[in-house]
């Protein structure tokens, strides 16, 4: 919808001293050779399936689960992988991952990044566990104030 109100609004702004023809025509040149480079200009990094398809060099998908969507998103542009993310509307929603043929080179060494990374994030300990675990340890070491809490209240 943006683009359809950029397409139908034209602002430009010319810095001169005096306002001639020729000024005119030289900015008005100008914007025809910006607006030509726009048209061919293909789009990059995140697109719709349809155009990532529109390119005509064949698009290729895979299945991700939710949990690193994410950081597979930030990957794929670090990478200047082209893609488009669908969402599969099964029992867990899994994400369809399309990106062009072309692409296949950067975005292996985009997974083999992304598979590290996973990896890393299951040998990490985790935060909480320890905490429980603390918890429940301080909890065996004073046991006793504990219950003396709970009688003081009952005496009121």
């Amino acid at each position: 919808m943006q683009e359809d109100v950029e397409n139908r609004t034209i602002n430009f702004a010319i810095s001169t001293t005096k306002l001639t023809g020729r000024t005119i025509i030289s900015a008005a040149r100008k914007f025809f050779q910006w607006r030509a480079q726009k048209a061919h200009a293909k789009p990059l990094g995140r697109q719709s399936v349809k155009q990532l398809l529109r390119q005509d060099q064949g698009a290729t998908n895979i299945e991700i689960e939710k949990t690193g969507i994410r950081d597979f998103k930030r990957i794929l542009d670090k990478y200047g992988v082209d893609y488009a993310i669908t969402k599969n509307h099964a029992d867990p929603p899994k994400y369809l991952v399309f990106f062009k043929a072309r692409d296949t080179d950067s975005l292996t060494a985009a997974f083999k990044e992304y598979s590290a990374k996973l990896v890393k994030k299951q040998k990490r300990p985790s935060v909480l566990k320890q905490l429980r675990e603390l918890k429940a340890l301080a909890a065996e070491l004073i046991p006793s104030k504990m219950k003396e809490k709970k009688q003081e209240r009952g005496d009121r």
